[in-house]
Order: C-alpha cells, then structure tokens, then sequence
C-alpha cells in the first residue's frame, strides 16, 4: 500500500489511528456485555466507554510500550489502562487477543467491502451509459485477434457491465462471509466468557456472531473474499486489456481520454499511450497476488497458530487499496473513453466483406450443397480476397460453383451488416432490463 495508488477513505480503514480506536470500541462493547450479566460493575463499563471515548490513542506510545511487551494487544490494553485509570481491570475479562484482533479484521474487511461495492456501482453506471450510447454502434468483432465478424460497441460495454454486475454480487456474498465476530475466548470454548458477550459486541459492531471459532475464526471465511477480490481484479484487466488493443496504432477504435498538456514519451512528442489501462493491468497482478497467501492461511495448526497474522496485516490492506484505486481509475478510463465510429467501420470493412463468410456458408448448404463442399468453395474465394486483397463479394460472383447454387442477387443480400444486428436489443433487454438508460 503506498500513497500513489491509495485513496483516503480505504487507506483510512487500515491506519494505525483507526485499529486502536475500533479494538478499543471491541474492548469497552464486550465490558457492556459483561455488565449486563453482572460480571463485571456497570459502572465500570461505563467508565470505560466515557475515558476511552474521550482519548486520542498515542500511536507512538503504544509502540514504545510494545517494544517491551513484544504484544501489540497487550500493548493497546496498557495504553488503554493510562486513560481509564482503576476500572481498567475490568477490561479484557475472559477474552484473548485473536477475539480483538479477528473481530477488528472482520470489521476493517467489511468496510472495504462497502466501499468496493459501491466503486463497482459506479463503474456499472459508466459502462451502462457508454454501452447504451453505442447500443448500434458497429465494430468487426475478434476473435484470436483476428477478424470474425461484426458486433457492437455497445455489446463490448454490455459484456463488461454483465460481467461486473456478477462481480458485484460476488462482493456481497464475500462481504457476508466474513462478517463475523468472534468473542469466544481461549480456543474458542466460552470457558472464561458468556456467549452473550460475542453476541452484544456482534450487534453493536454490525456482525454476526461466529457459529463456531477455534480460537480464531476460520480462515477460509478470508479466503474466499480475497479470491473474490482477485476475480474482479482479472475482470478488471480483461476490459482494461481490451481497451489496450483497441488503442493500438493500426487499430485505434477507441483509445483512453488524453488531456491537454498531457505526455505520452520523454522522447516521442508525438506518443499516445494507454498508460491508464495498463496501470490497471499491473495493479491487478497485484491483488491476484494476495489471493493465494490466503488460501495458504486456511490450514493453520490445531485451534490457532501465528503464522497467518504477518500474511493479513499485509494482504488486507494491500488488496482493497490496491483494487479501490484500480476500480477507479477504471471507471473514469470508460467513463472519459474516446470512441471512433468511422474508424470501427472502416476496419470493419477492410477485408472485403470476409466477415459474410458464415451467411454465405450456411446458404450453400441451405442450397443443397454438403458442408465440407460449401466450406471449401467459400474458402478459396475468401483465401483469395485475404492473400490479394480481392472483393469477397465480386470473387463469389465470379464463382461459377457459387452461383450455381446461388444467384447474384442472393449473395448480395448476406452482405446486409444490419443482419448481424437484428438481436442486439434481445441482449440488451437481458442485460439491464427494460430501462436501458
């Protein structure tokens, strides 16, 4: 996580500020619960609550008290204890440090999420609002790179903004999935703590209470939303790497917004690269690189072990940082994109109407001819226009075997491009339903 690829409100849920003051809201919730069963005084709880409330946790002191304790939430608890005075005793009853320090990461994972989900509502709305504006936009489609046959722009943003609405529903199944809290106590028996405790803390921290915890709440709760992050950051480099080829100089369809004043090369003036796009590409290696160390850290020894402690203090930040600021700067790429129609078409149409092979295949057949007959006359004439620059059109017309089964009238009729077209409104209804716009 550094400040170039950061924004605030995500790399604030992840501050040293923040940590204190939610273990702090974990601590003095559980002395309520505790209260409210009569284990501890009420007033203590109180306390608690109001001196702890009222401080500015010295982050600088709690490091120093842990350079001694070699614990961080010892050292918090000392620190804490310096600003609640005598009721400090009452603080931490029955609990061990992974219910802090689980129940926080919970909290923290979760208000990334809502932040992640709500980037991926804005994205959805740029890609909905281009796809809509080049609905009929025509384009030739690829496939293997190469020409296939014609598409819609709108359908390329449509493909994304489906793509992303499941990305969308992925974050919120991940969100739920680690939404738990864990008070529990040494590994995990409520010996030393009532159930009720967990209960009250899960409440008032926006939780569920973990059915079940070993001491620490089972990591593949963690796995699965950091897979989840690392599938939406490849759907993130699948549409910023189509953006990348449709910038490229022998194809420039599209290509990302260049401001004014703005440098493409130390060297070449004249330079327009896709800087944006590849950005994104590079920061989703990034988060895909936090997914296995989390899949690594579901298989921990017996009730707890430490070894997945160092993998989450890094990954955590390092994957909703990084995927908050690529989901970002990805919507403002679409949402700023500059499309070139004319240049859609006149690549379309480079190759001689080759994209009309299918029709004229399908028609042969239709005509009586069997496939493999069908496909190799088609074929050569198309072998032709690809190797000659020929008319596919006019080479078909000068196919006696081709217009043995079709007239020339007909062979014209499949070069129509609107038929390519005639269900994009079908997709579209799929897509986003009856309001498109």
């Amino acid at each position: 996580m550094i400040p170039r690829y950061s924004r605030p409100e995500m790399a604030s849920i992840w501050s040293p500020e923040t940590r204190f003051r939610i273990w702090f809201e974990i601590e003095a919730h559980a002395a309520a619960g505790l209260a409210e069963i009569g284990v501890i005084p009420e007033q203590a709880a109180k306390v608690i609550w109001e001196k702890g409330n009222a401080a500015t946790f010295d982050v600088a002191r709690i490091d120093e008290i842990e350079r001694e304790t070699k614990h961080d939430v010892i050292a918090f608890l000392t620190h804490l204890a310096e600003h609640v005075g005598p009721e400090a005793r009452f603080v931490h009853q029955g609990m061990t440090s992974s219910d802090v320090l689980d129940t926080y990461f919970s909290v923290q994972l979760t208000r990334a999420a809502d932040i992640l989900i709500a980037d991926l509502d804005q994205l959805l709305a740029a890609l909905k609002k281009r796809a809509v504006e080049h609905k009929m936009t025509p384009t030739i489609g690829r496939s293997h790179g190469i020409h296939a046959e014609p598409t819609t722009f709108g359908l390329k943003l449509a493909y994304a903004y489906a793509e992303f609405a499941r990305a969308r529903e992925r974050m919120i199944a991940a969100r739920k999935e680690v939404a738990t809290c864990a008070i529990s106590g040494a590994v995990g028996t409520y010996a030393s703590i009532d159930p009720h405790v967990e209960a009250y803390v899960a409440k008032k921290m926006g939780l569920a209470p973990e059915p079940i915890s070993a001491q620490i709440i089972a990591r593949d709760r963690h796995a699965m939303y950091f897979s989840t992050l690392a599938v939406i950051a490849s759907s993130a480099e699948r549409l910023a790497t189509e953006i990348r080829h449709l910038q490229r100089t022998e194809v420039l369809e599209a290509e990302e917004f260049f401001s004014q004043g703005q440098k493409g090369s130390s060297a070449m003036p004249h330079k327009r690269n896709p800087v944006l796009s590849e950005n994104v590409t590079g920061l989703a290696r990034l988060v895909r690189a936090c997914a296995l160390p989390a899949l690594e850290n579901v298989a921990l020894w017996h009730e707890r072990d430490i070894s997945h402690s160092s993998v989450e203090r890094m990954i955590g930040p390092d994957a909703t940082v990084t995927l908050d600021f690529a989901l970002a700067r990805l919507t403002g790429i679409i949402d700023k994109l500059v499309v070139y129609p004319d240049a859609m078409k006149a690549n379309l149409d480079k190759f001689g109407g080759l994209h009309n092979s299918q029709r004229v295949l399908l028609a042969l057949t239709q005509a009586g001819l069997s496939r493999e007959d069908a496909y190799g006359l088609v074929q050569r004439n198309a072998m032709k226009t690809w190797n000659e620059g020929k008319d596919f059109l006019s080479e078909l017309k000068a196919d006696k075997d081709v217009t043995a089964k079709l007239d020339p009238a007909a062979l014209e009729a499949m070069f129509d491009l609107d038929f390519h077209f005639k269900n994009v409104d079908v997709i579209f209804e799929r897509v986003f339903g009856n309001a498109e716009s």
